[in-house]
């Protein structure tokens, strides 16, 4: 017969151990494997990035462009430690700043158009009252 060379609590504490260590180790691959590198959403965050400079967000949502390249940046510090979950969130979050940046330039560039407007239709008005008398 087969002798055990350990006695009884050392071997259920090995025992202990070693299923700690499988199980830890599976959590960790199915980690990894549960979320693909966010390559999509990256390329699209970059993109409204990019629009967001277009339409003059640097200039006009200074602070809300600081965002957004900053979580772009930890978007891109995430890819390459492969934390696609963290890169996934921070693209996401990355895009949303850039249109909001964007949308909020939109609407001071219109808002100066509109008064603009504003003021060469008060410039016409003005000068059709002096023309009419």
């Amino acid at each position: 017969m087969h002798k055990n060379l350990e006695p009884t609590g050392q071997r259920t504490r090995t025992q202990i151990a070693v299923g700690i260590t499988v199980t830890v180790l599976a959590l960790l691959l199915s980690a990894c494997a549960s979320t693909p590198p966010p390559t999509a959403q990256m390329a699209v965050a970059s993109s409204a990035l990019s629009h967001a400079a277009g339409a003059g967000a640097v200039e006009l949502a200074p602070a809300e462009m600081a965002m957004a390249r900053d979580k772009m940046a930890r978007a891109n510090q995430a890819m390459l430690a492969s934390d696609h979950d963290t890169a996934l969130a921070m693209a996401e979050q990355a895009q949303l700043d850039a249109q909001l940046a964007e949308a909020k330039a939109e609407a001071i560039k219109a808002k100066k158009a509109a008064e603009a407007m504003q003021e060469a239709s008060r410039a016409l008005r003005e000068e059709m009252a002096r023309k009419a008398q």
